[in-house]
Formats: structure tokens, sequence, C-alpha cells
């Protein structure tokens, strides 16, 4: 088995470590966000243009490790121009896997996203787990964070501050950790939408 997705858990054994890279559902940091530019796009020439979608995040890439540990994150997020004033309509999906070498022994699970907010090249989504190899976390809610830099990107995820696993199902909606873990180089990459923030106009 895998050690924990945080490289600051390896005191815990292999056999604990994939609970803890899929179970770990604590911790909260805040999101900052901007607006994005008022791009339009239309399928086929001539057509009239479309309002872009409100915000998103996608791609998938491994992160950095110096063991033979093998992680993944796959995100599909998105969040309709016409729920641009709720990020709790956002839909997708996301996926993580985390083994102890390619191919090799682990855990892994996917959900459907529940909520996305984006600032800038920052995005902070949540989702409910509806499949994993581990029973006692399903239908959890886990949180992610993804820092767009170009092939240079960082994710971070809610279970991040947290030593041990404690499956816990209460964690708020768009609530994740620092980007602090840095993706490995040239396995993926992930692309940011900006949030087109609604503010008041009166």
């Amino acid at each position: 088995m895998s050690r924990t997705t945080s490289p600051r858990t390896r005191r815990y054994p292999r056999a604990l470590a994939v609970g803890a890279a899929l179970l770990m559902t604590a911790g909260a940091a805040g999101v900052a966000v901007a607006s994005g530019d008022d791009a339009a796009s239309t399928s086929h020439a001539g057509e009239r243009a479309e309002p872009r979608e409100a915000a998103a995040l996608t791609g998938s890439a491994k992160m950095y490790r110096k063991t033979t540990e093998d992680v993944t994150f796959t995100f599909d997020a998105h969040l309709a121009a016409k729920n641009n004033g709720d990020p709790s309509k956002a839909t997708g999906t996301f996926r993580f896997v985390h083994l102890d070498k390619p191919g090799g022994e682990g855990g892994w699970a996917k959900g459907r996203i529940d909520c996305l907010m984006t600032g800038g090249k920052v995005a902070t989504a949540t989702g409910i787990i509806t499949d994993t190899n581990l029973k006692e976390i399903k239908g959890g809610r886990v949180g992610f964070t993804v820092h767009d830099q170009g092939k240079k990107d960082r994710v971070g995820y809610s279970w991040a501050a947290v030593g041990r696993p404690d499956g816990t199902k209460k964690l708020p909606k768009c609530t994740s950790s620092a980007p602090h873990e840095k993706v490995r180089q040239g396995t993926g990459d992930f692309e940011v939408v900006p949030w087109k923030v609604p503010y008041p106009t009166d």
C-alpha cells in the first residue's frame, strides 16, 4: 500500500496510508475570487456568440514524489453561465488515485462535483465520492485546490493538514487547503477558467 497523499504523514504504515490518502476529509482554506475575461465562444462561424461558462477546472496530472509513489488527480468541473451566482450548482467529475508504485497497490476514488469557485488561475472545488475501493469513505465529501501555472501547476486537498483519516462527511462545500503539492513535470496540466464574480451593481 502507498503512503498517504500528503508527504508529511510518512509516519503511518503503508496499510493505513492508502486509507489516509483517500479518507481524510478535514481542513479548510479560503479561496480568493476575481473576475475573468468576458470572452464568448461559438461552435460554428456565423452563429450568434454564446456566453462562456462561468467557471471551470479541467485536466489531469501526477503529483511530484521522491519515492516510487504514483499519485494522480483528474478534474472535469464546470459552472454554467446561467448558474454564475451559485457555485454550488457546479457539475462534473473528479478522480484521484494513490499507488505505491506505477501499476502497484493502492487506493482510488471518483465522484461528482458539487461546488466550484475560481479566482484568476486558482480553483477550489468539492465533490461527493460515489465509487471507491475503500468502502468506508463512499458518500463522503472531499475538497481540492488547483493553481494553474502552465506546466508548473500546484494542487491541494482538504485532508492535507490532518495527521490521520477521520472519515468526516461534514466538510463544507468549496473548502480545501492551499495548493502545496507540485505537479510532476511532463505528466499533465490543469486549466482554470476564472469565475465572473457577480458583483452588486447598486
